[in-house]
């Protein structure tokens, strides 16, 4: 994201412990679950948001999107399909439950920070998030493969409004574009990635987007945190970011998750049908 701005903006995190999903005790047990989805009458179906499946789509002259995922939604909490939430690792659920609520915590802060670096109120954001925002959690396993011609997942734009990711220790896939290249997102050990997605753009007036590479040998691992509006909430340009030198790029839109949905079966962009 790039801000205009001529002041720098303190922003305090809440501490978080990453060693309860990156240590490499944790990692064997959580890419064990992959391997879930050999069980029988375990997986599900690929119109089934939640719980486990994979998406494997196969378009011509098309990026087959390969990779096997487990989507859960953790807020609000009384929407939670805990029956689809892993029972091994046995410690599944009780790591869910330290670690999302201050992620949810931290980006909070995050929209509190950018909102103050481009001088509006620090609520600007999070009142277009609304009282209940959605937050949902994906594992996503990238099997190996060398045909990135053919294997891997095309580029992409996150429907969310923050997304973020801790990547797997070893093996590099993130990618993001500027100025028509695409560089590799250099790993981290134990830093946490955040993206803007489409919806973060939409307010702030911008646009950003990324896309994920497989591996001709090794299995990658992606944790990935989706915060987004509620439904029913109206999402647009802050009218603060407009005016004769910056035009409105984006409509408003209402239920922008089930909006991208419906050009995502059309073959169509959801960012670029709102765009003015």
């Amino acid at each position: 994201m790039v801000c205009e701005t001529d002041s720098d903006v303190p922003v305090t995190f809440p501490k978080i412990d990453i060693s309860l999903l990156s240590s490499e005790d944790e990692l064997q047990k959580l890419s064990s679950i992959q391997l879930l989805w050999m069980l029988p009458g375990f997986y599900l179906s690929s119109n089934q948001v939640e719980g486990y499946g994979s998406d494997l789509v196969m378009t011509e002259n098309r990026i087959r999107d390969c990779c096997y995922r487990l989507f859960l939604r953790v807020f609000p909490e009384d929407q939670r399909r805990l029956n689809l939430w892993p029972e091994n690792p046995s410690d599944f659920s009780e790591i869910l439950h330290e670690y999302t609520p201050k992620v949810k915590l931290m980006i909070n802060h995050l929209s509190k920070a950018m909102a103050r670096s481009l001088k509006l109120e620090e609520t600007s954001f999070l009142n277009q998030f609304g009282d209940l925002p959605v937050m949902q959690v994906r594992f996503n396993f990238y099997p190996p493969s060398s045909r990135t011609e053919v294997f891997g997942v095309k580029p992409h734009s996150d429907r969310s409004g923050i997304t973020v990711l801790l990547q797997d220790r070893e093996v590099e896939g993130l990618q993001v574009l500027k100025d028509g290249a695409w560089y590799t997102v250099p790993v981290i050990p134990d830093a946490l990635v955040v993206n803007l997605g489409d919806q973060m753009q939409i307010m702030t007036n911008g646009i950003m987007t990324n896309g994920i590479l497989t591996n001709a040998n090794k299995l990658r691992l992606l944790f990935a945190l989706f915060s987004e509006p509620e439904a029913e909430k109206e999402i647009g340009p802050v009218d603060c970011l407009i005016d004769e030198t910056r035009s409105r790029l984006y409509r408003n839109v209402r239920n922008f998750a089930a909006f991208n949905y419906e050009c995502f079966q059309k073959g169509k962009v959801a960012l670029e049908e709102v765009r003015i």
